[in-house]
Protein backbone atom coordinates (compact mmCIF):
# COMPACT_ATOMS: atom_id res chain seq x y z
CA UNK A 1 0.00 0.00 0.00
CA UNK A 2 1.74 2.73 -1.52
CA UNK A 3 0.66 6.39 0.23
CA UNK A 4 -1.19 8.52 -2.11
CA UNK A 5 -2.00 11.94 -0.96
CA UNK A 6 -1.45 13.36 2.27
CA UNK A 7 -3.74 16.31 3.94
CA UNK A 8 -4.78 18.18 6.51
CA UNK A 9 -8.27 19.70 7.93
CA UNK A 10 -8.62 22.60 10.34
CA UNK A 11 -11.60 21.21 12.55
CA UNK A 12 -13.47 23.76 14.98
CA UNK A 13 -14.22 22.67 18.42
CA UNK A 14 -16.42 24.41 20.62
CA UNK A 15 -15.43 25.97 24.22
CA UNK A 16 -16.69 23.11 26.53
CA UNK A 17 -19.54 24.74 28.47
CA UNK A 18 -19.11 25.16 31.58
CA UNK A 19 -15.60 26.51 31.23
CA UNK A 20 -13.45 25.07 33.49
CA UNK A 21 -10.08 26.05 35.13
CA UNK A 22 -6.69 24.50 36.05
CA UNK A 23 -4.11 25.68 38.96
CA UNK A 24 -2.83 28.95 39.15
CA UNK A 25 -0.84 29.83 36.44
CA UNK A 26 -2.48 27.56 33.91
CA UNK A 27 -4.57 28.75 30.99
CA UNK A 28 -8.16 27.22 31.41
CA UNK A 29 -10.08 25.59 28.85
CA UNK A 30 -11.21 26.67 25.80
CA UNK A 31 -12.09 25.68 21.93
CA UNK A 32 -10.26 26.32 18.86
CA UNK A 33 -9.37 24.70 15.94
CA UNK A 34 -7.87 21.43 16.11
CA UNK A 35 -6.01 19.73 13.13
CA UNK A 36 -6.55 16.30 11.30
CA UNK A 37 -4.00 14.41 9.23
CA UNK A 38 -5.81 12.26 6.23
CA UNK A 39 -3.11 9.43 5.41
CA UNK A 40 -4.64 7.52 1.84
CA UNK A 41 -2.95 5.14 -0.25
CA UNK A 42 -3.01 4.17 -4.04
CA UNK A 43 -5.63 1.29 -3.30
CA UNK A 44 -8.25 3.53 -1.71
CA UNK A 45 -7.65 2.45 2.18
CA UNK A 46 -7.29 5.62 4.58
CA UNK A 47 -6.07 6.54 7.98
CA UNK A 48 -6.83 9.86 10.16
CA UNK A 49 -5.72 10.91 13.32
CA UNK A 50 -5.97 14.17 15.39
CA UNK A 51 -3.69 17.10 16.64
CA UNK A 52 -6.24 17.41 19.34
CA UNK A 53 -4.30 20.80 20.64
CA UNK A 54 -6.59 24.07 20.18
CA UNK A 55 -4.28 25.71 17.59
CA UNK A 56 -2.74 22.71 15.80
CA UNK A 57 -4.68 22.88 12.62
CA UNK A 58 -2.71 25.70 10.93
CA UNK A 59 0.53 24.50 12.45
CA UNK A 60 -0.36 20.51 11.18
CA UNK A 61 -1.54 22.52 7.67
CA UNK A 62 1.71 24.31 7.09
CA UNK A 63 3.42 21.71 8.03
CA UNK A 64 2.30 18.81 5.78
CA UNK A 65 2.17 21.77 2.99
CA UNK A 66 5.85 22.42 3.55
CA UNK A 67 7.56 18.62 4.97
CA UNK A 68 5.13 15.53 5.11
CA UNK A 69 3.35 15.76 2.01
CA UNK A 70 6.61 15.39 0.57
CA UNK A 71 8.19 12.95 2.84
CA UNK A 72 5.84 10.33 2.56
CA UNK A 73 3.47 10.30 -0.84
CA UNK A 74 5.26 7.09 -2.11
CA UNK A 75 6.05 5.26 0.52
CA UNK A 76 4.86 1.81 1.56
CA UNK A 77 2.41 2.56 4.47
CA UNK A 78 3.00 -0.45 6.00
CA UNK A 79 6.07 0.79 6.96
CA UNK A 80 5.33 1.88 10.26
CA UNK A 81 8.59 1.41 12.18
CA UNK A 82 10.80 3.03 9.82
CA UNK A 83 8.38 5.92 9.07
CA UNK A 84 8.30 6.54 12.76
CA UNK A 85 12.28 6.93 12.45
CA UNK A 86 12.29 8.81 9.45
CA UNK A 87 9.84 11.45 11.27
CA UNK A 88 12.49 11.15 14.96
CA UNK A 89 15.09 12.44 12.23
CA UNK A 90 12.74 15.01 10.57
CA UNK A 91 12.20 16.17 14.23
CA UNK A 92 16.16 16.89 14.52
CA UNK A 93 15.82 20.43 12.13
CA UNK A 94 12.18 21.05 12.52
CA UNK A 95 11.73 21.17 16.34
CA UNK A 96 8.38 19.51 16.11
CA UNK A 97 6.05 20.61 18.64
CA UNK A 98 5.25 16.96 20.96
CA UNK A 99 1.75 16.52 20.42
CA UNK A 100 2.87 16.39 16.54
CA UNK A 101 5.60 13.93 16.61
CA UNK A 102 2.64 11.12 16.88
CA UNK A 103 0.12 12.19 14.18
CA UNK A 104 1.26 10.73 11.40
CA UNK A 105 2.00 7.07 13.07
CA UNK A 106 -1.39 7.25 15.03
CA UNK A 107 -3.10 7.78 11.35
CA UNK A 108 -0.73 4.75 10.09
CA UNK A 109 -2.13 2.65 12.45
CA UNK A 110 -6.07 3.96 11.78
CA UNK A 111 -4.87 2.67 7.91
CA UNK A 112 -3.69 -0.70 9.60
CA UNK A 113 -6.77 -1.60 11.25
CA UNK A 114 -9.00 -0.10 8.55
CA UNK A 115 -7.12 -2.18 5.85
CA UNK A 116 -7.15 -5.56 8.12
CA UNK A 117 -10.71 -4.77 9.14
CA UNK A 118 -9.94 -4.74 13.12
CA UNK A 119 -9.42 -2.46 16.08
CA UNK A 120 -6.09 -1.63 16.52
CA UNK A 121 -5.67 -2.22 19.98
CA UNK A 122 -6.49 -6.31 18.45
CA UNK A 123 -3.86 -5.74 15.68
CA UNK A 124 -1.64 -4.47 18.58
CA UNK A 125 -2.44 -7.32 20.72
CA UNK A 126 -5.65 -7.15 22.46
CA UNK A 127 -5.15 -7.72 25.89
CA UNK A 128 -8.01 -6.85 27.53
CA UNK A 129 -11.71 -5.49 26.26
CA UNK A 130 -12.98 -3.32 29.29
CA UNK A 131 -11.11 -1.42 32.21
CA UNK A 132 -11.87 1.20 34.59
CA UNK A 133 -12.14 4.64 34.41
CA UNK A 134 -11.14 6.87 36.64
CA UNK A 135 -12.57 10.17 37.20
CA UNK A 136 -9.75 12.69 36.71
CA UNK A 137 -10.92 16.37 38.22
CA UNK A 138 -10.07 19.85 36.55
CA UNK A 139 -9.70 22.56 38.98
CA UNK A 140 -12.91 23.43 41.67
CA UNK A 141 -13.25 26.06 44.12
CA UNK A 142 -13.21 24.72 47.68
CA UNK A 143 -12.48 21.79 49.50
CA UNK A 144 -16.32 21.85 49.91
CA UNK A 145 -16.86 21.53 46.10
CA UNK A 146 -14.20 18.65 45.06
CA UNK A 147 -15.92 16.51 48.32
CA UNK A 148 -19.30 17.24 46.33
CA UNK A 149 -17.82 16.33 43.21
CA UNK A 150 -16.08 12.82 44.53
CA UNK A 151 -19.57 12.03 45.74
CA UNK A 152 -21.07 12.58 42.44
CA UNK A 153 -17.76 10.70 40.72
CA UNK A 154 -18.92 7.50 42.85
CA UNK A 155 -22.60 7.29 42.54
CA UNK A 156 -21.29 7.52 38.88
CA UNK A 157 -19.76 4.27 39.10
CA UNK A 158 -16.21 5.51 38.81
CA UNK A 159 -14.09 3.35 41.27
CA UNK A 160 -11.19 5.96 41.47
CA UNK A 161 -10.47 9.72 41.60
CA UNK A 162 -7.64 11.85 40.58
CA UNK A 163 -7.01 15.22 41.46
CA UNK A 164 -6.14 18.17 40.21
CA UNK A 165 -5.67 21.06 42.52
CA UNK A 166 -4.77 24.52 42.63
CA UNK A 167 -1.06 24.50 42.87
CA UNK A 168 -0.90 26.27 46.26
CA UNK A 169 0.95 23.16 48.02
CA UNK A 170 -0.71 24.10 51.86
CA UNK A 171 -3.87 24.25 50.74
CA UNK A 172 -3.53 21.04 47.84
CA UNK A 173 -2.39 18.89 51.18
CA UNK A 174 -5.08 19.78 52.97
CA UNK A 175 -7.46 19.07 50.18
CA UNK A 176 -5.67 15.82 49.42
CA UNK A 177 -5.96 14.51 53.26
CA UNK A 178 -9.69 15.86 53.31
CA UNK A 179 -10.54 13.46 50.05
CA UNK A 180 -9.07 10.81 51.89
CA UNK A 181 -11.00 11.22 54.99
CA UNK A 182 -14.06 11.80 53.15
CA UNK A 183 -13.82 8.57 50.97
CA UNK A 184 -12.27 6.20 53.23
CA UNK A 185 -9.67 3.84 53.24
CA UNK A 186 -10.32 1.81 50.10
CA UNK A 187 -10.91 4.12 47.49
CA UNK A 188 -7.87 4.65 44.97
CA UNK A 189 -6.72 8.33 44.62
CA UNK A 190 -4.12 9.97 42.47
CA UNK A 191 -2.78 13.56 42.13
CA UNK A 192 -1.78 15.80 39.70
CA UNK A 193 0.74 18.30 40.62
CA UNK A 194 0.09 19.80 36.70
CA UNK A 195 4.13 20.64 37.42
CA UNK A 196 3.36 23.40 39.41
CA UNK A 197 5.98 22.68 42.29
CA UNK A 198 9.48 23.11 42.75
CA UNK A 199 11.60 20.63 45.10
CA UNK A 200 10.44 21.58 48.47
CA UNK A 201 7.05 22.10 47.51
CA UNK A 202 6.75 18.97 46.15
CA UNK A 203 8.29 17.29 48.83
CA UNK A 204 5.44 18.93 51.24
CA UNK A 205 2.36 17.53 49.41
CA UNK A 206 4.14 14.41 48.55
CA UNK A 207 4.56 13.88 52.46
CA UNK A 208 0.29 14.34 52.80
CA UNK A 209 0.16 12.23 49.96
CA UNK A 210 2.01 9.08 51.59
CA UNK A 211 0.35 9.60 54.66
CA UNK A 212 -2.86 9.58 53.06
CA UNK A 213 -2.12 6.46 51.29
CA UNK A 214 -2.24 8.12 47.53
CA UNK A 215 -1.65 5.31 44.68
CA UNK A 216 0.55 7.80 42.56
CA UNK A 217 1.60 11.34 42.38
CA UNK A 218 2.03 12.60 39.34
CA UNK A 219 4.11 15.23 37.06
CA UNK A 220 4.48 17.29 40.85
CA UNK A 221 7.03 19.55 39.00
CA UNK A 222 8.60 20.23 34.79
CA UNK A 223 10.01 17.02 34.09
CA UNK A 224 13.13 18.52 32.94
CA UNK A 225 15.09 17.76 35.63
CA UNK A 226 14.99 13.97 36.45
CA UNK A 227 17.78 14.18 39.79
CA UNK A 228 15.09 16.56 41.11
CA UNK A 229 12.59 13.72 40.50
CA UNK A 230 15.58 10.85 41.87
CA UNK A 231 15.56 13.53 44.79
CA UNK A 232 11.80 13.47 45.67
CA UNK A 233 11.17 9.64 45.01
CA UNK A 234 13.88 9.23 48.03
CA UNK A 235 12.21 11.19 50.53
CA UNK A 236 8.61 10.73 49.93
CA UNK A 237 7.02 7.18 49.94
CA UNK A 238 4.26 7.72 48.13
CA UNK A 239 4.71 6.51 44.10
CA UNK A 240 5.64 8.75 41.54
CA UNK A 241 4.56 8.71 38.59
CA UNK A 242 6.23 10.51 35.32
CA UNK A 243 7.59 11.43 32.14
CA UNK A 244 4.20 12.50 30.97
CA UNK A 245 5.42 15.57 28.78
CA UNK A 246 8.94 15.84 28.29
CA UNK A 247 10.33 15.08 24.84
CA UNK A 248 12.08 12.22 23.51
CA UNK A 249 9.19 9.01 23.85
CA UNK A 250 10.59 6.11 24.96
CA UNK A 251 14.73 7.55 25.07
CA UNK A 252 13.67 9.91 27.91
CA UNK A 253 11.54 7.39 29.53
CA UNK A 254 14.53 5.35 30.42
CA UNK A 255 16.49 7.75 31.91
CA UNK A 256 13.52 8.18 34.26
CA UNK A 257 13.52 4.31 34.80
CA UNK A 258 17.66 4.31 35.48
CA UNK A 259 17.55 7.25 37.83
CA UNK A 260 15.13 4.81 40.23
CA UNK A 261 12.32 7.26 40.60
CA UNK A 262 9.70 6.05 38.45
CA UNK A 263 7.00 3.19 39.76
CA UNK A 264 4.93 4.17 36.90
CA UNK A 265 5.47 6.19 33.38
CA UNK A 266 2.95 8.17 31.38
CA UNK A 267 2.14 6.88 27.76
CA UNK A 268 0.00 8.04 25.54
CA UNK A 269 -0.36 8.57 21.66
CA UNK A 270 -0.55 12.22 21.87
CA UNK A 271 2.12 12.92 23.46
CA UNK A 272 4.84 10.32 23.18
CA UNK A 273 5.19 9.30 19.77
CA UNK A 274 1.88 8.04 18.17
CA UNK A 275 0.54 4.24 19.15
CA UNK A 276 4.27 2.86 18.11
CA UNK A 277 6.06 5.45 20.89
CA UNK A 278 3.63 4.91 23.35
CA UNK A 279 3.86 0.92 22.72
CA UNK A 280 7.87 1.43 23.71
CA UNK A 281 7.23 3.15 26.56
CA UNK A 282 4.90 0.47 27.93
CA UNK A 283 7.24 -2.40 26.80
CA UNK A 284 10.36 -1.26 28.33
CA UNK A 285 8.26 -0.61 31.47
CA UNK A 286 6.94 -3.88 31.46
CA UNK A 287 10.63 -5.04 31.12
CA UNK A 288 11.51 -3.33 34.59
CA UNK A 289 8.15 -4.76 36.17
CA UNK A 290 6.83 -1.12 36.35
CA UNK A 291 3.22 0.26 34.93
CA UNK A 292 2.32 2.24 32.10
CA UNK A 293 -0.57 4.56 33.06
CA UNK A 294 -2.06 6.12 29.65
CA UNK A 295 -2.69 9.69 30.21
CA UNK A 296 -5.48 11.57 28.00
CA UNK A 297 -9.19 10.50 27.23
CA UNK A 298 -8.95 10.27 23.15
CA UNK A 299 -10.38 7.27 21.34
CA UNK A 300 -6.20 6.48 20.75
CA UNK A 301 -5.67 6.23 23.77
CA UNK A 302 -8.63 3.61 24.86
CA UNK A 303 -7.11 1.37 21.97
CA UNK A 304 -3.60 1.60 24.42
CA UNK A 305 -5.70 0.53 27.09
CA UNK A 306 -6.65 -2.85 25.82
CA UNK A 307 -3.59 -3.48 24.34
CA UNK A 308 -1.09 -3.00 27.16
CA UNK A 309 -0.87 -5.35 30.03
CA UNK A 310 0.77 -2.98 32.52
CA UNK A 311 -1.68 0.11 32.52
CA UNK A 312 -4.32 0.25 35.62
CA UNK A 313 -7.14 2.63 34.30
CA UNK A 314 -8.10 4.82 31.83
CA UNK A 315 -8.19 8.59 32.35
CA UNK A 316 -12.00 10.11 31.78
CA UNK A 317 -11.61 13.92 32.46
CA UNK A 318 -14.29 15.11 34.42
CA UNK A 319 -14.98 18.84 33.61
CA UNK A 320 -17.98 20.07 35.40
CA UNK A 321 -20.32 19.82 38.55
CA UNK A 322 -22.84 18.48 38.16
CA UNK A 323 -20.68 15.54 37.18
CA UNK A 324 -21.19 14.35 33.32
CA UNK A 325 -19.42 10.91 32.74
CA UNK A 326 -18.01 10.92 29.70
CA UNK A 327 -19.52 9.16 26.63
CA UNK A 328 -18.58 5.55 26.79
CA UNK A 329 -18.38 4.64 29.91
CA UNK A 330 -20.87 2.40 31.94
CA UNK A 331 -22.79 2.96 35.06
CA UNK A 332 -19.67 0.58 36.84
CA UNK A 333 -17.20 3.22 35.81
CA UNK A 334 -16.29 0.95 32.86
CA UNK A 335 -14.90 1.55 29.21
CA UNK A 336 -15.34 -1.08 26.65
CA UNK A 337 -12.83 -2.16 24.01
CA UNK A 338 -13.80 0.55 20.58
CA UNK A 339 -15.38 -2.04 18.08
CA UNK A 340 -15.13 -0.13 14.76
CA UNK A 341 -12.11 -0.57 12.23
CA UNK A 342 -8.64 1.35 13.14
CA UNK A 343 -9.40 3.46 15.31
CA UNK A 344 -11.57 6.86 14.21
CA UNK A 345 -12.51 10.53 15.28
CA UNK A 346 -13.93 11.41 18.86
CA UNK A 347 -17.94 12.36 18.04
CA UNK A 348 -18.46 16.02 18.92
CA UNK A 349 -17.15 18.22 16.42
CA UNK A 350 -18.50 19.43 13.22
CA UNK A 351 -16.25 17.48 11.07
CA UNK A 352 -16.44 18.21 6.77
CA UNK A 353 -18.04 15.59 4.74
CA UNK A 354 -14.09 14.49 4.19
CA UNK A 355 -14.36 12.72 7.74
CA UNK A 356 -17.81 11.69 8.19
CA UNK A 357 -17.02 8.06 7.79
CA UNK A 358 -13.92 8.10 10.34
CA UNK A 359 -16.27 9.18 12.84
CA UNK A 360 -16.42 6.50 16.22
CA UNK A 361 -19.63 5.56 16.76
CA UNK A 362 -21.07 6.03 20.29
Amino acid sequence: MLIKDVEAFTVSVPAPDPAYRWREGLRGSGGGEVGILRIRTDDGVCGVASAAKPGSGAVLSGLVDRVLRDELVGQDATRREWLWERLWNIDRTEYLPIHLLGVVDTALWDLAGRAAGVPVWQLLGGYRTAIPAYASTVTFTSVEEYLDVADQCLELGYPAIKLHAWGDPVADAKLSLALREHVGPDVPLMFDGSAGFDLPDALYVGRALSEAGYLWYEEPIREYSITSYKWLAERVDVPLNVAETVPGAHMSAADYLASGCATYLRTSAGLRGGITGAMRIAHLADAFRIRAEVHGNTIANRHLCMAIPNTTYYESLVTSNPVRREWGIDGSGVVSAPPDPGIGLAPGPDYPAELQEFIHAV
